[in-house]
């Protein structure tokens, strides 16, 4: 795909924004594979000896199907390649599911199943089915059976971690990543499909980990609990910076969730159900716990914390600035409340001087001196934080933004 002529808006998106969007997809294209989307290094190009990793491949599925309804050029083409390949050799046609990641021959490569991997299987393949893509459908109807039957646990109303290929292990581990993941992941599928079973189970993950859990942790998000969901606060202590389970709380996944909050709150009331009371208050707290903690008089956001707010690994992260705007334009827009348009428009401003690059691309991570680094983000591998950071702020709160769009905002 080439990038369309920049031009003065690109859907709903206007202004810098809608440059920045041409530029980013532009960007993101590069990672094209024979099978599926590669991770992209620093130049814009895959790098040798790497296999398709199926979290990316989900991610730029959803990011390409947006672009088609955004009618960027060549988007849809794109698109259709990630349901391609999530329909292929990323699923496991024996036991069901798919496989974390693939080598340079398109074998599976891990015997694992992981509940964030398929959140965005769910992800992709929702947006996928609205936009249109061909066997989207398909995907979307097997990816909800997998993810039901193997990650959704009904009498605790949260989600398994990770399985084994085969199904027959669980891992005793249970994480709020893939969890927050899933939330997203099911209010895009409620969209999509129009059964409000699957808002009902956002929702209870969501009383779970955020009504009481972060609620009792001074709204710091626990990240961490044994297979009995008991929080685990000192796990991974020695890799403080591990890309997906790091230690302490982790404030850009405190607005994650407050952003997720306000969405569904919004969807509820889209569907003429009274929202929970205690959605909006909740991301508030989880929204103003993460500014008090990495915000205050410094130059952006410290990837993780301790319990008691100090940084530990003060590492700057794109897509914990991404959540930081989109957060406060939620809670701005849900609430009329100024204080958070401010926020929005600070935050935004330092994430185009330090993150966003003359090409389009975005720098993953920074070290405190604000310089570009790769302690934990090698390379630009994700255009799913930005696209939303771009696009979600000119749609409605609700419904997803595919549905949005589809209905031409």
């Amino acid at each position: 795909m080439t990038g369309p002529a920049v031009g003065p808006a690109v859907g709903p998106v206007a202004g810098d924004r809608a440059v920045l969007l041409e530029r980013l997809l532009a960007f993101a294209a590069g990672s094209r594979l024979e099978r599926g989307f590669g991770h992209l290094g620093r130049d814009g190009t895959v790098g040798p000896g790497r296999g398709p990793e199926l979290w990316i491949n989900a991610r730029m599925t959803y990011v390409f199907s947006l672009a088609s309804l955004l009618g960027v050029p060549g988007a849809a083409d794109l698109a259709r390649h990630g349901v391609e390949t999530l329909g292929g050799p990323f699923e496991d046609r024996a036991h069901g599911g798919w496989w974390s990641a693939l080598d340079g021959a398109g074998r599976p490569m891990e015997d694992a199943k992981s509940c964030y991997d398929h959140a965005f299987v769910v992800l992709a393949a929702a947006t996928a089915a609205v936009a249109g893509v061909p066997a989207a459908d398909g995907l979307l109807d097997r990816a909800l059976a997998v993810h039901a039957e193997r990650f959704w646990d009904e009498g605790r109303g949260l989600c398994v971690e990770q399985w084994s290929g085969d199904w027959s292990r669980a891992e005793d581990y249970r994480g709020a990543n893939g969890c927050m993941h899933t939330v997203e992941a099911y209010l895009v599928a409620a969209d999509a499909t129009g059964d409000p079973v699957w808002r009902g189970r956002a929702l209870r993950i969501a009383e779970h980990l955020v009504d009481r859990v972060a609620r009792a942790h001074a709204w710091r998000v626990v990240e961490h609990f044994d297979a009995d969901w008991r929080p685990l606060p000192e796990h991974h202590r020695d890799r403080p910076a591990d890309p997906f389970r790091p230690y302490g709380a982790t404030p850009g996944h405190g607005l994650e969730w407050a952003r997720l909050l306000v969405h569904l709150h919004a969807a509820h009331e889209r569907a003429g159900d009274p929202p929970p009371g205690w959605l909006l208050e909740a991301a508030r707290g989880l929204f103003d716990r993460a500014a008090a903690d990495t915000d205050g008089g410094r130059a952006g956001f410290p990837y993780t914390t301790d319990w008691s707010g100090v940084p530990v690994v003060d590492q700057r992260f794109h897509w914990v600035h991404c959540e930081a705007v989109l957060a406060a334009d939620a809670l701005a827009r849900a609430t009329g409340e100024e204080r958070y348009a401010d926020l929005a428009a600070r935050w935004w401003s330092f994430t185009v001087d330090h993150l966003v690059e003359p090409d389009g691309s975005w720098l993953h991570e920074l070290g405190p001196d604000l310089a570009p680094a790769a302690l934990t983000w090698p390379g630009k591998p994700d255009a799913y934080h930005a696209l939303n950071a771009l696009l979600l702020p000119s749609l409605p709160l609700a419904p997803s933004a595919a549905v949005a769009l589809a209905a031409r905002w």
